[in-house]
């Protein structure tokens, strides 16, 4: 499929970039998508087939690197900051409704995991958004560490946040921490067996540009980010929400939660499976299809 190489300026005017798809079989001003990846991903990681299978449907597509990873700019390299994550898919969201093929009324955000927990604060302040899929999102960041890390090992991760701290305020360099590792009880962003093996497949595969680092202050600022609180102020922008039922890596339990919080209109699809099993195979069709069709009746309508 058809698509253009974008960039646009972030907050801070921080250079950001991606892939604009071209709603297909569509004479008229279409609705937009933004998409954009989860922890340290980037938009190679199957993002791109997302994007088709909304084009394919009469929706245009925006795709786009987080500030920091794969082909965007900004420093320092491989840090999340998911304050200035949000704020950068709201810029994604004013410079898709200046191109001529978008129509600036029909704007939906798509996000996974991370990024599910961001689209879920943007869709809460931002009405220019109409429409939002969370899929396997993050829901909590504290919630999240207190069910991901023991807690005999708590106090010695939050030491090893302060000492990064005080180095960095002196002017030293980030301390860096694997993104995923083969040992489940290693130092990693995300420890889980699932996360390591989907990320070295997936990077070899697709996305050779994907590095497995990311700097220790990133664990820090996602353990601090809070987006489920946002998520009662959605309404009355339809929501959908995907949740996998085996997911360990953004605990479901937090999701339905959420969801239960969330005001109408809602919709829910529960999926069989891992945090992981939704980018290809017919776990993608499920989701993937859930999605567009979803988009397309709150925004082609």
């Amino acid at each position: 499929m058809n698509r253009e190489d974008i960039e646009f300026q972030g907050e801070g005017d921080v250079t950001l970039r991606g892939w604009f798809y071209p709603a297909q079989n569509t004479t008229t001003p279409a609705p937009v998508i933004v998409l954009t990846h989860g922890m340290s991903a980037v938009k190679e990681m199957y993002l791109d087939d997302y994007a088709s299978v909304f084009a394919e449907a009469g929706l245009n597509a925006l795709v786009y690197d987080h500030r920091n990873f794969g082909d965007s700019a900004g420093t320092p390299r491989q840090e999340l900051d998911p304050v200035l994550q949000y704020r950068d898919y709201r810029n994604a969201i004013s410079y898709a409704t200046t191109r001529p093929e978008v129509d600036a009324n029909r704007v939906g955000v798509w996000g996974s995991s991370f990024s599910g927990g961001i689209g879920l604060m943007v869709a809460a302040i931002d009405k220019r958004v109409k429409a939002v899929v969370a899929q396997v999102p993050m829901i909590s960041g504290p919630a999240t560490l207190d069910r991901l890390i023991r807690p005999d090992f708590l106090p010695h991760v939050r030491g090893n946040f302060d000492a990064d701290r005080l180095n960095r305020f002196a002017g030293g360099e980030p301390a860096m921490l694997p993104a995923v590792s083969p040992d489940p009880m290693g130092q990693a962003a995300m420890p889980q067996p699932d996360a390591y093996e989907w990320f070295t497949k997936v990077s070899a595969d697709r996305a050779p540009n994907w590095k497995n680092e990311m700097t220790a202050r990133s664990l820090e600022m996602a353990g601090e980010f809070d987006p489920g609180s946002f998520i009662s102020q959605i309404s009355p922008t339809p929501l959908l929400m995907i949740i996998a039922d085996e997911d360990a890596c953004t605990p479901y339990a937090l999701a339905f939660d959420a969801y239960e919080r969330a005001r109408e209109p809602k919709q829910l699809v529960v999926t069989h499976g891992g945090h992981f099993d939704f980018y290809e195979g017919p776990g993608f069709d499920q989701v993937s299809g859930a999605a567009r069709d979803h988009f397309v009746t709150h925004l082609r309508a």
